[in-house]
């Protein structure tokens, strides 16, 4: 009992029409990093939130080191040595790295801030911590995976006693993915207690002690890491078996039109003269490195950023994408990496987002038939599964998978031809993966086009008919599935920054 440093009993938890935690029970020990698991809405965020004092409890108790404690407020939680790196980033765009990380504790020379010492201390942080980026750049310049590193340097700056890491390897590197697993394994080893929330079985195998999963709000079992399989995870999680094999060949058709081509594209620093085809019911996955200009490429596809040159024909004819506007009247559709910012207004509901981009099919004069608006939602919502009281909810109050299938429902509702998913199943648990991964094989199978940009190897082998690699904002590999694996991919990803040669990387269909 000595080594137990968290023990939560009964916890129960209602929101409006939502039971999203039933009685649960979760421990854990000093020194041990602990994975909570489960698939998206399973009640694991709320969880942890009742646990820093973002939620209150109905009902059960929560001791830490021994006293009986309940939290008003993060900031209680962390004067009591609990912090949590969310999955939703916390900076503020328009601050430095120092000021952020500073925030609530700023140091003061009078009655002026102190910039100055506070960059001093996140430059011996970041040492400590083998972090490479400027304390002096401002927040809202760095990328997301940037942004996730300074906010789990932000956590492990204060005194805490247990750290709860919600998905922070969703936008990070594999470099910084290995960084961060030696931080974790630092703290560890200083007895802190480490509760870690992911989707990635690989990393749940290699960086945990014990896992626990949740199922519908509640608790399923706890087991020893090393004693138990990733199919036996999923199938605590899910309740079935969830099958990932390779796709061995493709299924584009030889005489497929070409539905998209793009000759010689360039946009701003991070897209190079990309040229490449994309065909009738075809998925073309997009791999590479982070930073090697695949969401840009996209972006200037879509018209959300202004290409410098190239050329965009659909279906044979060269048409002009100024906007985005401009897009979708096109029949192309964008599902962005950063679904809050780009994909959906958080503060309207499921019905409201998922119409936004048919708007005209729902007017009824100068007002929108909202009859036919939340019949056409709700249908949606069933086709994909969407775990939410009503369409009504606001969608803020859904969690991550839930709010990227409402993100896809607003695409499926326009009907568009050609697709492109942005890291579709980001922060998305095994049986939502399973679900979305089988929408797109349904999409194609219809005629659809699309194109997937996918920083898991496991997925880009599993959903593409041919593969296209880029680093460095050009196009270094070109592959049919039937020739395309990790090693060729990560080969023709590393291409240019080894200043190297490599054959057969690019081959035409």
């Amino acid at each position: 009992m000595d080594d137990v440093l968290l023990k939560m009993k009964g916890i129960d938890k209602t929101f409006p029409g939502v039971h999203a935690l039933d009685h649960v029970d979760f421990t854990v020990n000093k020194g041990e990093v602990h994975a909570l698991m489960g698939e998206n809405g399973a009640g694991k965020s709320t969880l942890m939130k009742i646990l820093t004092g973002i939620y209150t409890k109905d009902s059960g108790t929560i001791e830490f080191e021994g006293r009986q404690i309940s939290f008003r407020s993060p900031g209680e939680a962390m004067e009591a040595g609990i912090a949590m790196v969310h999955q939703e980033l916390n900076m503020i765009d328009h601050l430095t790295v120092a000021q952020n990380l500073f925030i609530g504790r700023e140091r003061l020379k009078g009655t002026i801030i102190d910039d100055s010492f506070m960059i001093k201390e996140v430059e011996a942080l970041f040492q400590r911590l083998h972090i490479d980026i400027d304390p002096s750049e401002t927040m809202g310049n760095l990328t997301i995976g940037r942004q996730q590193m300074c906010e789990i340097a932000k956590a492990v700056s204060k005194e805490v006693k247990l750290i709860v890491f919600d998905e922070p390897t969703a936008a990070l590197t594999e470099s910084e993915i290995c960084e961060l697993f030696k931080i974790i394994g630092d703290l560890r080893k200083k007895g802190l207690g480490i509760v870690y929330i992911s989707h990635r079985m690989d990393e749940v195998k290699a960086i945990t002690d014990q896992v626990t999963v949740m199922r519908d709000g509640g608790y399923v079992g706890t087991i020893v890491t090393k004693d138990c399989t990733k199919d036996e995870i999923i199938r605590m999680m899910v309740g079935r078996v969830i099958y990932e094999t390779p796709k061995e060949k493709s299924r584009v058709l030889n005489q497929a039109s070409v539905r998209l081509e793009v000759k010689h594209l360039s946009s701003g620093n991070m897209v190079k003269d990309v040229s490449f085809q994309l065909h009738k019911g075809e998925i073309l996955g997009v791999s590479g490195l982070m930073g090697a200009g695949r969401t840009e490429m996209a972006r200037a596809i879509f018209g959300a950023d202004r290409k410098d040159q190239g050329e965009i024909l659909i279906s044979g004819k060269q048409v002009k994408i100024r906007s985005t506007k401009d897009a979708v009247h096109l029949g192309l559709g964008y599902l962005s990496e950063d679904r809050k910012r780009y994909g959906l207004v958080i503060q309207k509901t499921v019905a409201e987002n998922s119409t936004m981009a048919s708007l005209s099919r729902f007017q009824k004069g100068w007002f929108i038939d909202k009859r036919k608006e939340q019949k056409t939602a709700q249908e949606y919502a069933a086709i994909l599964d969407t775990k939410t009281p009503s369409v009504n909810q606001l969608v803020v109050n859904l969690s991550g998978g839930n709010q990227q299938k409402v993100v896809l429902a607003k695409w499926l509702i326009r009907d568009c031809d050609i697709l492109i998913f942005d890291e579709p199943t980001r922060g998305i648990d095994v049986g939502a993966k399973s679900e979305i991964y089988q929408l797109m094989n349904d999409l194609v199978k219809k005629g659809k086009s699309i194109i997937m940009i996918s920083s898991e190897m496991t997925e880009i082998l599993r959903m593409s008919d041919r593969v296209l690699v880029m680093c460095e904002g050009r196009v270094t590999g070109d592959m049919p599935i039937e020739k395309a694996t990790q090693e060729k991919i990560m080969a023709a990803a590393t291409l240019r920054l080894e200043g190297g040669e490599q054959d057969g990387t690019t081959e035409k269909q």
